[in-house]
């Protein structure tokens, strides 16, 4: 399915949220097996969000950036949202330089914004002896 070298993460269902990630440059192969896999799942699952981290990746080009279209646009017609999460600075400035435009996707600085923007809320850990609602 992929090619040598995994070029994603597996894909973790966190209630209707389906995250992943990429690990590195995306080749044609490994493109095709991710929207696949992404495709399925958001129908399978009922997901209404992806959320997609790429803060590993460290340069992109316009295959990667029409992937990320293609995904977002195929998702949204599925019912779910797409959030690109962790762009770096060099990335970002390719995508510029290279006139490249992700209409439609939607960023965010890391993936705890990104999850935060599709609902999700960080909790502090209760303090140890803390009492719970439960427990009053």
């Amino acid at each position: 399915m992929t090619a040598p070298g995994v070029t994603s993460a597996p894909v973790i269902r966190l209630g209707d949220v389906l995250l992943t990630g990429l690990l590195s440059e995306l080749d044609d192969e490994a493109a095709v097996a991710l929207m696949e896999e992404l495709t399925e799942r958001i129908v399978g699952d009922g997901a209404r969000g992806v959320l997609i981290d790429i803060s590993r990746l460290e340069i992109i080009d316009s295959f990667v950036a029409r992937t990320l279209m293609e995904l977002t646009t195929t998702a949204r017609l599925l019912g779910a949202r797409v959030i690109v999460a962790g762009m770096r600075p060099p990335v970002a400035i390719t995508l510029v330089e290279l006139g490249v435009r992700l209409a439609g996707v939607e960023c965010a600085l890391d993936a705890e914004q990104g999850m935060a923007a599709l609902g999700w809320r960080r909790y502090a850990a209760p303090r140890e002896g803390a009492r719970h609602d439960a427990d009053r």
